[in-house]
Formats: structure tokens, C-alpha cells, sequence
């Protein structure tokens, strides 16, 4: 009951933009109907590459999604959070790895190809279960969640925060990646998880099960939406909201920041583990290049692009750069790294709320705790 009434509130006071439900809801209708009953020689079909790469995009959105959670709202910048998607994909990777059975390369239903070739005699303990799709789902929000409460935990509690708390994400996705390459670990190395057949039965190639991956990242992205909406807009929410302003004044209140940050930090860790594992079946790889410091680097980009603190905003400048970055790195690939770049720096310095800002000109205020305003006397 309490939740139906905040979103009604969030409706009313225009926190939320309908139409971003609107679009993502009907083009996760519309592009299957394109791609499956359109006829291919019409004007209107969606090829089924297309709708591979329109999925990818929206895998991105949901990642930009859990970042400006934690940036746009706690003041946390991550520089790591491609840690968690890459975690989640690997274990959406290992599920489809176990589903080939015995019609890999050399035709052994027990391992990988990639363990035979590298004569390992029995499949590792930590890839038991992997063949249950259950499990492997579970793993997909375990995995990354259980990564972010251990490092929040340290992390927050002796209370490492800004530039400081930023070098150290980065240097926890590199070490991640450094440790995936190694042939050694059991995750395919170099190469990583690839030459996915089926999941749940149905086949990655057939247009049907690559339309059907399309509408789960978009109504998937949909609902993380209106949750973070949720979140942001609770008690919980304004308190990390306030946290992200005066984080001192806030614990003198009698907050408790650290769990705040830990709790926030968590779910953000979820959600970008359930990007991951969206990713991994359209795109039919995953390999540790996806741990690199430059992937949470370039999502940081989309966030500030698109406006941090908006949602939204995240949403549309993971789309909108993706989409560009698609266009450029064909038409003149040697640009694009200069071009986004430049993007950077010109949103920096001339639109610091991103390209969101220029439509809600408001500036942010700072979040009440317990209804007492930041210039109040508590």
C-alpha cells in the first residue's frame, strides 16, 4: 500500500517521465513484431542483427542505470562497476557453456572445450550447478552482491571516500581481469566463454529467442527503472540523497552512513550484474577485456553525458553514445576515441548536469532528513 501511494506521488510531482515507460515498453513490443512478422524484403522489417544490437544497448542502459544510482544519488563515482557486469555475464556464460553438452568442438558432454584443450581431467568445483538455469540466475545477484558488501564493507567502514574510493574500484576490476586471463582459473582465459548454442532449449540463433532476449532487457530495464525511482524517492532514498550533499552533517544527525552507502552500493552491484548476464546471450561471448578499467571509464561517460542524478538521463546517454559509437567506429574508427573524449570535456565544462540539465534547469536541493531542512537548526 505504501509503495502504490509513493508511486502515485512520484507520478504526480513529475519525478518520473512517463514517456520513458512509454518508449521502452512498446519498442519491447514493437522491434519483435518488426523483426518476427514483418516480411524481410518490407520496408518496416528489423533485421535480427539489429535487434541483437538494440538488445546490447539496452544491456548498457540498465548498467548506466546502476551507476548513476550510486553517483548521481550517493556520490559514490565508481571506476570498477564494470567488475560486477562482467561477473554476472560470466555467470550467464557458464550456464550456456554447460547447455552445448557434447556438440562442442571435441564432443566431451562433461567439460569445455576449452578446459579439454587445456587437458583439465574434471570440471572445477565452482562450475557444479551451472547447468540448472536456476542457479545460475542466483549466481548472476549473488556473485556481484556479495563482491560489493565485502569491499563496501571495508571500504566504507574505514571510511575511504572520493578519488581515494575511485582509484580503488579501478584497481579492484583490474586485478579481476588480470586474474581472468589466467588459463588457470577455469574461465576460458584469454579466449573467455564463447560458441553458446541454447538457453532453456531454445536455440541463440533463431530469431524468436533473440526478439524474446530484446523485450527481457527492456522490460527489464522498465522495471529497474521505476525501482531506483522507488528508492531514490523513500526515506532510505533522501537520506543517501543527503549523504551525497553533506555526508558529515548527516552522520551527525545519528544516521548511520556506512550501511546507507553499503545498502545502495549492493543493490547497484545487482543490478549491474543482471545487465551482465542480459548481455552475454545477444552478444555470444564474454570474455575479461569486459573487467577493463576503460569499460567503467566510458560508463561513467554515458552517466555524465546523459546527466547523473536524472535516472533517465543515464539511460538516454548510454543509448545515444553507444549508438554513435556504433556509426563512428565503422565510418572512421580512428576518430571515435577523440570524439568521445571530446564529448567529455565539453559536457564537463559546459553542461555539468549533462545534456538532462539543459531540460530540468533546477538545481538539485539538497535532501531534509526527518523533514528538517539542510539550513535549518537540527
Amino acid at each position: 500500500m505504501h509503495n502504490t501511494i509513493l508511486l502515485k506521488h512520484i507520478f504526480i510531482n513529475n519525478r518520473v517521465h512517463p514517456s520513458v515507460l512509454a518508449v521502452l515498453i512498446t519498442i519491447a513490443v514493437l522491434v519483435p513484431i518488426l523483426n518476427l512478422l514483418v516480411p524481410p524484403d518490407s520496408f518496416f522489417h528489423l533485421s535480427s542483427y539489429s535487434v541483437t544490437l538494440f538488445g546490447k544497448y539496452l544491456a548498457f542502459a540498465l548498467l548506466a542505470l546502476s551507476l548513476d544510482l550510486v553517483w548521481g544519488y550517493c556520490g559514490i563515482l565508481s571506476l570498477g562497476h564494470a567488475a560486477f557486469f562482467a561477473l554476472g555475464g560470466y555467470a550467464m556464460g557458464m550456464y550456456l557453456m554447460r547447455q552445448i553438452g557434447d556438440r562442442g568442438v571435441y564432443g566431451n558432454a562433461e567439460l569445455p572445450d576449452f578446459m579439454v584443450f587445456l587437458n583439465w581431467q574434471e570440471l572445477p568445483w565452482y562450475w557444479f550447478g551451472f547447468d540448472q538455469f536456476w542457479f545460475a540466475m542466483l549466481m548472476v545477484i549473488l556473485v556481484p552482491g556479495f563482491l560489493a558488501l565485502i569491499f563496501g564493507w571495508l571500504a566504507f567502514r574505514s571510511r575511504v571516500s572520493g578519488v581515494y574510493l575511485s582509484i580503488i574500484t579501478q584497481a579492484l576490476t583490474f586485478a579481476l581481469m588480470l586474474a581472468f586471463f589466467r588459463n588457470e582459473m577455469g574461465f576460458g582465459g584469454n579466449n573467455g566463454l564463447t560458441d553458446f548454442k541454447d538457453i532453456l532449449g531454445f536455440s541463440l540463433q533463431d530469431d524468436s529467442t533473440r526478439s524474446v532476449l530484446f523485450a527481457l532487457s527492456a522490460f527489464a530495464l522498465a522495471f529497474f527503472y521505476v525501482v531506483c525511482l522507488l528508492v531514490v524517492n523513500s526515506k532510505a532514498g533522501k537520506v543517501v540523497t543527503a549523504i551525497r550533499d553533506a555526508e558529515n552533517r548527516t552522520r551527525f544527525v545519528g544516521y548511520n552512513v556506512e550501511q546507507y552507502k553499503l545498502w545502495v552500493w549492493v543493490f547497484s552491484a545487482v543490478i549491474a550484474g543482471i545487465a551482465g548476464a542480459l548481455y552475454v546471450p545477444q552478444v555470444g561471448i564474454i570474455n575479461p577485456g569486459e573487467f577493463s578499467p576503460l569499460n567503467s571509464i566510458e560508463l561513467v561517460i554515458w552517466v555524465a553525458i546523459g546527466g547523473r542524478g536524472f535516472l533517465y538521463g543515464a539511460i538516454i546517454g548510454a543509448i545515444v553514445v553507444n549508438v554513435a559509437k556504433s556509426y563512428l567506429t565503422a565510418a572512421m574508427p580512428d576518430a571515435w576515441l577523440f570524439v568521445l573524449g571530446a564529448l567529455f570535456v565539453l559536457v564537463t565544462i559546459l553542461l555539468p548536469n549533462g545534456v538532462m540539465g539543459l531540460i530540468k534547469t533546477k538545481p538539485t536541493k539538497q535532501a531534509d532528513i526527518n523533514g528538517v531542512k539542510p539550513h535549518e537548526s537540527t
